[in-house]
């Protein structure tokens, strides 16, 4: 990883219903983990920012019409984003529309160190069931782990298990993939079995307990590198010790 880098951060919460406090919620929540972030821009067709004086007045007008707009911290050499999408119910598990809330952050020490605290802020102003923080390029590795048939390779070109496509999980509570930190709601934990004390004993020491009863858990000290034979047989154990994760535990 480089200076250069981006954090992605991704949450999966129920969908917004008007303006429920959500979407503003969040944005304070970030920016209450990173000291000095302020998210009062939004972002030009042409990609410049534009200052919003009214900010939370502006997200809460944008909220009623079902709207998590594109936010930015101004800096342009230096960008810090967020914004949620509405999901429709036939792309989602358990047939329940959805909002997932991404941001991105420059992979730095501030945004390693703060990593935790912001996807727990996220996730907590959602109310998200799951979400997880991974380095940009996370995605391409995950969508080769993606089931296209039912027998198809058991394994990805990673050696790492195979997941059934979001759409075809029975529940919103289970996971999708792993990530480097997780955050999984008090109902995902329940839902995978987790924390489990003769299990779970070496998650834990990297784990910590939400003021809402939820986890974040992190699998490697430093961001998840799949170039790095430690990282996958961390990322391969914990796969194996949840295989709820992906839909694999029904097959």
């Amino acid at each position: 990883m480089t200076m250069q880098g981006r954090l992605l951060i991704s949450v999966y919460a129920p969908a917004m219903e008007g303006d429920d406090g959500r979407a503003l919620a969040a944005v304070h929540e970030m920016e209450g983990a990173l000291p000095g972030l302020r998210l009062e821009w939004e972002v030009s067709k042409e990609g410049r920012p534009i200052a919003l004086p009214q900010r939370d007045e502006w997200l809460a007008e944008s909220a009623k019409r079902g709207e998590f707009p594109l936010l930015c911290n101004g800096d342009e050499s230096n960008p810090v984003t967020i914004m949620g999408l509405r999901r429709p119910a036939s792309l989602i598990p358990g047939g329940q529309p959805q909002l997932q809330v991404h941001a991105k952050l420059p992979l730095d020490a501030l945004a390693i160190m703060a990593a935790p605290s912001v996807l727990e802020g996220v996730a907590k102003g959602t109310q998200a069931f799951w979400g997880h923080a991974s380095p940009k390029g996370f995605g391409s590795e995950v969508a080769q782990q993606m089931r296209s048939a039912p027998h198809g390779p058991e394994r990805s070109p990673r050696g790492l298990p195979m997941l059934t496509p979001p759409d075809e999980l029975r529940s919103p509570e289970i996971p999708h993939h792993l990530g480097w930190l997780n955050y999984w709601s008090a109902a995902t934990a329940r839902t995978l079995g987790f924390p489990d004390t003769a299990r779970d004993a070496e998650l834990m020491t990297r784990a910590r307990r939400t003021a809402t009863g939820g986890w974040v858990v992190r699998l490697t000290d430093t961001p998840l590198d799949f170039n790095n034979p430690a990282h996958l047989a961390v990322l391969l154990h914990a796969y194996e010790r949840f295989p709820e994760i992906g839909g694999r535990s029904v097959r």
